[in-house]
């Protein structure tokens, strides 16, 4: 059986792809033709993805409830991103506030999900996003939370252990850490060689 291991967890929209903000409410595309990445976020992916992390998206897309999207084209957002950005896999929740599901973030249920079926350690793992549910489901968890801090974030109501400014400086602050959890376990095991 595999050994868990660490993953990223991505948000979608305002994330990896650009929101139109209309309100202060972000709002994603409405199709695969308006999806725009972000910039630096191929090359954030990329420097994940060569430290073996899997890249999981989970997006709550509470459109679909509402009746204003149908869930076949959010699946074909999910795609083309999962095919462009080479994400390992994309959760979504279709469902709005009143239907109380497990998976809506800010409940942790399509990380708790995706781990089961990755073979993910979540207490070694990361969630990224840009509003405060995101950085609430990551803690759940049990991930180490990184919020992309934006006028809409309501940062009053989570507290991230980073707040990074994009994706770039997310997988920076990640890298480091993982950089100094290695850094750790080697200081750990040369202790213990000491010793015997």
């Amino acid at each position: 059986m595999p050994q868990p291991r660490p993953a990223v967890f991505l948000d979608r929209d305002g994330v990896l792809n650009r929101t139109s903000v209309r309100g202060g409410t972000p709002y994603p595309p409405g199709s695969v033709a308006e999806v725009e990445v972000l910039p630096g976020v191929p090359e954030a992916l990329r420097r994940l993805r060569e430290r073996g992390l899997p890249l999981i998206v989970v997006t709550n897309q509470p459109d679909v409830a509402r009746g204003t999207q149908r869930q076949e084209v959010v699946e074909e957002i999910n795609n083309y991103l999962l095919r462009e950005l080479r994400l390992t896999a994309a959760y979504a929740c279709y469902h709005d506030n009143a239907d109380d599901c497990a998976c809506r973030k800010p409940k942790p249920g399509m990380l708790t999900r995706a781990a089961t079926e990755h073979d993910i350690d979540l207490r070694r793992s990361f969630m990224v996003g840009d509003r405060w549910g995101d950085v609430a489901a990551g803690a759940a968890a049990g991930c180490e939370t990184l919020l992309i801090d934006m006028p809409y974030s309501q940062c009053n109501r989570c507290t991230p252990d980073h707040k990074v400014a994009d994706l770039a400086e997310a997988a920076e602050v990640i890298l480091r850490r993982l950089d100094d959890a290695a850094a750790g376990r080697t200081a750990r095991a040369n202790a213990f060689a000491d010793r015997i």
